[in-house]
């Protein structure tokens, strides 16, 4: 193995115990925290903890099972007017953070907000004549993460519906199955493997979700993480509860890799017949239109046209120092963030291609876990081990040449960087994996061939032919750091806050319409991917 082929497997492994580092420090700080404090939680609040996550968990998985798979089925299987603008405008919502969502419902149906407001000069009602379902709920927290997460189950649904061969269906029609019966028992079995994967990435994202269920008081294991480490200042705690969210979202990463690696059911051989799309008339198209409709209103055109009415009558000046503060930390983070991670990613998936093995594929499997692992976990994890390391380093610089040295890594910019980078690097890995699968063998050979090294190969070869799949993932990951909210809070420096940030402060203190303004700007910024995304959609296959 040359130099720069040693350099690279180094640097992969680093990159790999760097993303699984913060798992084994919450493991191992959760079982040094005595069996007092997981005994004290257990009694008080950790059943009621587990409790909401698992039925947030049941209502997030089954609305975005029902509105993903029926509006995939409707834009492949049917023709209606608006197929194609709808076909794409389902993806939108994936712009929203979901609770960017929470902030906008919040202002319009609490009972000072206007829907509220004008059935009781309507009705003449006063403030207790009347029920009225609150949106500061369990059941709306769900509703909130429904809407901005039903696009994975959609996305991944429709490829599977658009792969499907029509031998199947039509088989079934013809032994006298009608068109819902050749669905349910044809169709939908043979992409149920698309359709766990989504779901379970909503799961994923519903347990790793803060802002929405702190906004709404919902106490989940998330929120717990958050209140024992700062509310109580209890870091055994808030590592106990961090273990108990991590388990729970590893069985989900395994779960969904196994689901993905059973994808292959989604073909039905190599003789493939197109099915053809019916043609809805009348009031089956009204009510197609109307189906796939009513997510996109209430997930994207809704939303934008409360927050930019909220920003309107707010007294935010995006433009003022204070503000223009706030976009550049944003920037900043998610700037190097992206930068970082993708780094990150051509080391790991050039060596898993370099050297494939076993070694290898341990190193890119590693690096993966962090999408399965919510931002308040990976910041506790970090935060316990260099804590310690610079408490130590500062006792032994006090007692050797008596100097503190302070804080050196915790609360740093970088250290919050490199949280994001375990975060996020899954979804670097894959775009970028995805281009690289384009890239023959031959061309590795031939490049070597010519004396060029592993790395003068990456450089010269991979690279430029990788560029669009590099920039797709440099995007994806600062889109995704714009709206991280957790891992901010907890790692942040001091008096250095992000747009994400100032919103879900202002929305803590009722300043609802100051939040919208923050929460404009990032949900802009988040349509950035979700409009490549609707290019790919609307290329049909």
């Amino acid at each position: 193995m040359s130099g720069g082929a040693r350099a690279l497997a180094g640097l992969a492994y680093l990159i790999a115990a760097i993303c699984v580092l913060p798992m084994l420090a919450v493991l191992v700080a959760a079982l040094t925290g005595g069996t007092d404090t997981i005994s004290h939680l257990m009694e008080t609040v950790l059943p009621r903890y587990a409790a909401s996550t698992l039925a947030l968990v049941g209502l997030v998985a089954t609305g975005t099972l029902a509105i993903g798979v029926g509006a995939a089925w409707l834009v492949t299987m049917t023709r209606f007017p608006g197929v194609r603008i709808l076909e794409v405008a389902l993806v939108l919502p994936l712009a929203f953070p979901a609770y960017v969502l929470a902030y906008a419902y919040t202002h319009v149906l609490d009972h000072p907000g206007v829907v509220q407001s004008t059935l009781r000069d309507v009705m003449g009602w006063g403030p207790r004549d009347y029920w009225f379902p609150e949106i500061r709920s369990l059941g709306g927290a769900a509703l909130m993460l429904t809407l901005v997460l039903y696009p994975y189950v959609y996305l991944l649904t429709r490829a599977a519906f658009l792969q499907q061969s029509a031998t199947a269906f039509l088989a079934a029609r013809a032994l006298g199955k009608s068109a819902w019966q050749a669905f349910w028992r044809v169709s939908l079995p043979m992409a149920r493997p698309a359709i766990a994967g989504g779901v379970l990435l909503a799961v994923m994202e519903t347990i790793a979700d803060f802002g929405t269920v702190a906004y709404f008081g919902v106490q989940t294991l998330a929120t717990g993480i958050y209140t024992s480490w700062f509310a109580m200042a209890d870091r055994g705690g808030a590592a106990q509860i961090a273990l108990c969210l991590l388990a729970f979202a590893l069985l989900l990463a395994v779960l969904e890799r196994y689901q993905r690696g059973e994808a292959r059911y989604h073909n039905t051989g190599k003789r493939r017949q197109t099915m053809p799309p019916a043609q809805l008339t009348g009031w089956r198209a009204g009510l197609a239109m109307a189906l796939c409709g009513v997510p996109v209103f209430f997930g994207c055109i809704l939303p934008i046209i409360v927050l930019f009415e909220m920003g309107l009558g707010s007294e935010q000046d995006l433009l003022s120092r204070r503000y223009v503060g706030f976009i550049q930390n944003s920037l900043t983070l998610a700037g190097a963030a992206a930068v970082l991670t993708v780094l990150a990613a051509i080391a790991v998936g050039f060596y898993q291609r370099l050297r494939p093995g076993r070694r290898a594929a341990a190193a890119g499997y590693a690096a993966r876990l962090g999408y399965a692992v919510p931002g308040g976990v990976i910041a506790v994890g970090l935060m316990v081990p260099f804590a310690a390391f610079d408490n130590a380093l500062d006792a032994w610089m006090r007692a050797t040449f008596d100097y503190s040295t302070g804080l050196l890594l915790t609360g740093s910019i970088w250290l919050l960087v490199g949280a994001y980078m375990v975060r996020f690097l899954a979804a670097a890995l894959g775009a970028y994996e995805g281009g690289q699968s384009t890239v023959h063998a031959n061309m590795d050979a031939a490049a070597r061939s010519l004396g060029q090294t592993p790395v003068g190969t990456l450089r010269r070869v991979h690279l430029p032919i990788l560029t669009p799949s590099l920039l797709t993932a440099l995007l994806i990951v600062f889109v995704d750091v714009m709206k991280e909210l957790p891992a901010t809070l907890i790692m942040r420096p001091f008096n250095y806050d992000t747009l994400a940030v100032q919103a879900y402060r202002l929305a803590s203190d009722e300043r609802l319409e100051g939040a919208a303004v923050p929460s404009l700007v990032i949900v802009a910024v988040g349509l950035l991917p979700v409009i490549l995304i609707c290019r790919q959609v609307g290329r049909r296959h």
